[in-house]
């Protein structure tokens, strides 16, 4: 059975090269290519894929949340470059988006009756 799949997988990729996307899921059933170890390696791959960036996002927002923890404790941005690995500029951009989350929104001032 496993030989049946990946030869329609094959079919199928190859008939994708000359026919259209319709004709071919028309003569491929889908729970054939689900069977294909080449479609199984795919999906694997582009999971792995889909992990790895989250993986570097989660990273990153870690680092930039590190940077800025610092920079409110006045750490001197060289020492949070140096240590973060981030380089001067970068920590510079995240001063400036820390500064601004901080800022106090202004209040109207109420007249004082005498």
């Amino acid at each position: 059975m496993q030989v049946k799949s990946d030869v329609d997988a094959a079919t199928s990729i190859i008939s994708g090269l000359a026919l259209n996307k319709e004709i071919v899921q028309r003569l491929l059933s889908r729970e054939i290519m689900k069977e294909s170890v080449i479609h199984q390696k795919i999906l694997l791959e582009g999971l792995a894929q889909g992990l790895a960036k989250v993986k570097n996002e989660s990273k990153a927002e870690a680092t930039n949340q590190i940077v800025i923890n610092m920079l409110r404790s006045d750490i001197a941005v060289e020492v949070i470059a140096k240590v973060t690995g981030l380089t001067l500029k970068q920590v510079q951009k995240l001063q400036k988006i820390s500064e601004k989350q901080i800022q106090p929104t202004k209040s109207p001032r109420r007249s004082q009756k005498n």
